[in-house]
């Protein structure tokens, strides 16, 4: 991980690679942004001008370096865009300034350490662009020949070791807790992200519990992992059923992290397909080399838990990962088998490849029985929430439109995009099956919809329940760009923390 501290001294005086600076995009050229006066003032006030001659706009996450003035100790300053100049006060917004934080730490792979000289006027700024550095900093090297432990791998560059926030102040008590809540999410989003990229064969069920149990032990959660004996035994129908056709037995894993002063408690439910194939309903080619990618919600759900109890959250924080590898086989469900759930309802699976809904279906119920205040699932559930939104926003479905609002409202705070959808009751009919209580697939049409029906079947009566489905932007198939890297992003993570601050201080519900 990057290491993140803070620092009141001059720009000119720090030993380091780079300087970073903030320019923005003004209606007659860059504009060089609070935090840099004094890297400005050292080119003779001419850093706008001289940045406009290299070409650059302030367009957001652009990046342009050059050579750092006379007497600083750092040799090259690099510019990275902020966007448009706000058109009140000259303050950025926080994603304005964690997407430029991002930016200059994917460019800066390889060095040491930089400074940061970005506008920060308080100490959520610096939260912000701690955050910002540390997830443009990712990089997975696990399995290129000399990457691990962060050496320089063989065809890349090992991440930003140091990043230094100029303005931050170092003794003040608020932003030294900015800098360890930043440094606590983003540490554990990270872990998510590595989670995600791990190859399918090195992280099955089995191995992805071994994970949960070893973090249990380290930061005090109690883990308690449900085997396949477990689950049979339990009536687990749902992930034992779509397990089944893999030669790597499927887990249920509860994760409980509790504070002696907690009055709330949350329950966060993640879907942890370590490989979809589709099973018997076998996916077509080209839709199965990113399928290791199907445990993003479980890894979410993961992730927040640890942040929480990191941060040290007075609110109870309990965490189910529905683990298990979807394959065919002589042993795998078939379609028009009849499974029955945890609950108690049956399922006749007339698609193989809507297996999400039905392990999380056996750990909604089983959340359920511990009467939570509020349950929230995160999951990359279906494709069709990928044509509606687009591979950078999840949809956001509940039994409360309040809790539903809340959770946008969350995740647009800490910079995720999300959107509200609804769950039109008439949509639930078609799931009707003449063989068993319910089907899980409905109409093609709305089909992100009908999973959040089906999944809505699955909750204990009286209990405030939300559905994420992070399908689009759990894994990035494109080009990195702000702090996003390619391949996982740990998508919901900050949500669900978010989430979790909010109960502990009484704002959610």
């Amino acid at each position: 991980m990057t290491a993140l501290t803070l620092s009141t001294a001059a720009a000119s005086g720090l030993r380091a690679d780079a300087i970073v600076v903030g320019v923005a995009k003004g209606a007659k050229g860059p504009v060089v942004a609070p935090g840099a006066e004094a890297v400005d003032k050292a080119y003779d006030g001419a850093l706008a001008g001289i940045l406009e001659t290299l070409g650059a706009s302030g367009g957001e996450g652009e990046v342009t370096k050059l050579p750092a003035p006379t007497g600083f100790k750092a040799p090259v300053v690099v510019a990275v865009g902020l966007g448009a100049v706000p058109e009140k006060d000259d303050t950025f917004s926080a994603e304005a300034l964690r997407r430029a934080a991002g930016a200059a730490a994917r460019a800066l792979a390889g060095a040491k350490k930089a400074v940061f000289a970005l506008p920060i006027t308080d100490a959520a700024d610096a939260g912000v662009l701690a955050e910002g550095a540390a997830l443009g900093a990712y990089a997975f090297d696990a399995y290129k020949e000399n990457g691990k432990n962060g050496k320089d791998a063989k065809n890349g560059k090992a991440p930003l070791a140091e990043v230094t926030l100029l303005g931050g102040k170092p003794r003040d008590a608020a932003y030294k807790a900015a800098l360890a809540r930043a440094t606590a999410v983003t540490e554990e989003l990270n872990r998510a992200r590595d989670l995600i990229n791990t190859p399918p064969n090195d992280l099955y069920p089995e191995a992805f519990a071994a994970v949960a149990t070893a973090a249990g032990k380290e930061h005090g959660i109690k883990v308690q992992v449900l085997d396949e004996k477990a689950l049979q035994k339990g009536g687990y129908g749902g992930i034992l059923g779509v397990g089944a056709g893999s030669a790597a037995a499927p887990r249920l894993v509860k994760l409980s992290y509790t504070s002696p002063k907690a009055t709330k408690h949350l329950a966060f439910v993640g879907k942890g397909i370590t490989y979809d194939s589709g099973g018997i309903s076998l996916k077509p080619a080209g839709h199965n080399e990113t399928m290791k990618c199907d445990m993003s919600g479980a890894a979410a759900v993961f992730a927040a838990v640890v942040a929480a109890a990191r941060l040290g959250l007075e609110v109870n924080v309990t965490g189910w990962l529905a683990l298990a590898e979807n394959m065919p086989s002589g042993s795998a469900t078939r379609p028009g088998d009849v499974l029955r759930m945890y609950s108690g309802k049956t399922v006749e699976v007339l698609n193989t490849d809507a297996e999400g809904r039905l392990v999380l279906a056996d750990a909604l119920w089983k959340a359920s029985e511990e009467k939570p205040d509020a349950i929230i699932d995160v999951a990359t559930l279906t494709g069709a929430m990928v044509l509606a939104l687009g591979n950078r926003t999840f949809g956001v479905m509940a039994n409360d439109d309040a809790f539903r609002t809340a959770i946008v409202e969350a995740a647009e705070e800490v910079g995720e995009e999300s959107w509200p959808m609804p769950l039109p009751e008439h949509l639930r009919k078609g799931m009707d099956s003449p063989t068993a209580d319910i089907a899980n697939m409905g109409e093609r049409m709305g089909g992100g919809l009908v999973a959040g029906l089906f999944l809505k079947e699955f909750v204990g009566e009286g209990i405030t329940w939300a559905h994420l489905d992070i399908a689009g932007p759990a894994f990035n198939e494109s080009g990195p760009f702000g702090y996003t890297p390619k391949g996982g992003t740990g998508s919901a993570v900050r949500t669900l923390v978010r989430l979790a601050e909010l109960t502990a201080a009484g704002d959610l519900g």
